[in-house]
């Protein structure tokens, strides 16, 4: 109920604060009783709004757009949903654990739609072929500087399957080296020029690589069916890593699969589409049966980077990132969705609440702080132990809800601090209309132990409420 003051049983929207403080107390975490809540649901938005059906291609997960589930609620089949991509979207929603949408209108991040970028844990570009625009590069880099993930599916050179003079490559390098947010080889590497016509990549040795080791499977090699591969920039961004390498290759050239961060969020790329091809989509198209290849193990490497690079699974895949490489994957906060009610957190009266005036991004239960109209302050805090040699994430999803009517002035605000560091200030001139991921690398408290805090101050008129959901603190 936007613009309304609240009560005590807070009857407007509102979202919570939350601070970090390092603290000399430990948190048993691991002690308490597992929260009896529903489980995260990965959000991942598959791009067909740059022409990715153009030509003989058919790169969707299902005609029914946005939702899938339109076409079929509960698909136990690939052709229960129509689209070359269909296999990829039934495997991840067979699981229980994925929502799917398709975009089919211009990127944002920050917007209203219900594709907006900040609706979501990972973005899908499954072979773009019209340039992004200048607005949408910009929208794509902050979703991944914020924490978002990025995968990137290229094609061979001349693969310009519209004909309007630009392919995938073009279109993909164009992503990196002419935006707003970091033209500088912001990911550390640069996609070839190349139109190999055939081979089998195989994948490097890493048994402790969440893509090549994942909760879908081992990944041995992968396919090419007229692809390209990356040129490796390490000395630009030390955390990128080629997994899968064209025959012949190694090191920082003819990488087929390569993955990076780039500010709290993680990237993929792919040299080409046919991989992903599951050779059964909408009639008219040339399609290819890659998924299921005998030969490779292309279902495994698209689902298990699709889960690193949501965040379902934790682990480190690149060559940088902090971590002493001893370090054991975890999610440290206790009740990170706060569904155990007032347990493991330290809250103001009311705070943690299943109020049914404010949704909750998953589950019944959110953390909500401020939204009186009133002279006010509310804070939630958790301690917890980040060990030694961690590369650390702490990551919220935050939802603003105000009746003030200012475009300049910050009344209300919402400050999230790691120990001594102010992490980020949130205010009432954040306002969205919905839950937007905020993520922060705070692998500097490593070897501590840290308080993590909300804290909201609201001022004497005019309610903003601070709506905290699904935290994290992971390590790797």
């Amino acid at each position: 109920m936007l613009g309304s003051s609240r009560s005590r049983h807070r009857l407007t929207t509102a979202l919570a604060g939350l601070a970090l403080l390092v603290t000399g107390a430990a948190l048993q975490v691991g002690t308490a009783a597992a929260p009896a809540h529903a489980a995260t649901t990965y959000r991942v938005l598959f791009d067909d709004g740059h022409a990715e059906e153009a030509g003989n291609a058919d790169w969707i997960i299902s005609t029914s757009k946005p939702d899938p589930l339109a076409q079929d609620s509960s698909p136990s089949s690939e052709t229960d949903w129509t689209g070359a991509l269909s296999s990829w979207g039934v495997a991840l929603q067979k699981t229980g654990s994925y929502s799917m949408k398709t975009a089919t209108s211009a990127l944002t991040y920050g917007g209203s739609s219900t594709t907006d970028l900040s609706n979501f844990d990972a973005l899908v570009l499954p072979e773009p072929n019209t340039l992004f625009t200048t607005a949408e590069k910009t929208a794509i880099m902050n979703f991944v500087k914020a924490g978002g993930g990025l995968f990137m599916i290229s094609d061979h050179t001349g693969a310009d399957r519209n004909s309007d003079g630009y392919d995938a490559v073009e279109i993909l390098n164009d992503l990196m080296t002419n935006n707003s947010v970091d033209s500088t080889d912001p990911f550390g590497f640069s996609i070839d020029s190349l139109d190999i016509s055939s081979g089998y990549p195989a994948a490097i040795s890493d048994s402790s690589d969440p893509v090549l080791n994942g909760s879908f499977g081992t990944v041995t090699k992968s396919l090419i069916a007229d692809g390209t591969t990356a040129t490796l920039k390490p000395s630009d961004n030390s955390a990128v890593k080629g997994l899968v390498y064209r025959s012949g290759y190694s090191g920082n050239t003819g990488a087929f699969f390569a993955t990076s961060t780039f500010g709290s969020g993680r990237v993929a790329f792919w040299g080409d589409s046919s991989p992903i091809d599951d050779g059964t989509g909408q009639s008219g198209n040339t399609l290819y049966d890659g998924w299921n290849d005998t030969g490779a193990t292309n279902a495994a490497l698209a689902l298990n980077a699709t889960a690193w690079l949501t965040g379902a699974s934790s682990g480190s895949s690149g060559g940088g990132g902090g971590g002493s490489g001893t370090c054991t994957s975890a999610q440290l906060l206790g009740n990170p969705g706060f569904e155990s009610g007032n347990t493991t957190w330290t809250a103001s009266s009311g705070v943690i609440t299943s109020s049914s005036s404010e949704a909750a991004r998953t589950g019944s239960y959110k953390a909500w702080l401020d939204g009186y109209g009133s002279a006010h302050t509310d804070t939630l805090s958790q301690s917890v132990t980040i060990p030694s040699g961690c590369s650390a994430t702490l990551s919220f999803y935050l939802h603003v809800d105000t009746a003030e009517t200012t475009t300049s002035t910050a009344y209300d605000k919402l400050t999230v601090t790691a120990g001594s560091t102010t992490l980020a200030t949130y205010s009432n001139l954040n306002a969205a209309s919905g839950y937007v991921l905020k993520s922060f690398d705070v692998s500097s408290l490593a070897g501590t132990t840290a308080t993590i805090k909300f804290t909201g101050v609201e001022g004497s008129t005019l309610q903003t409420s601070f709506v905290i959901d699904d935290t994290a603190l992971n390590v790797s």
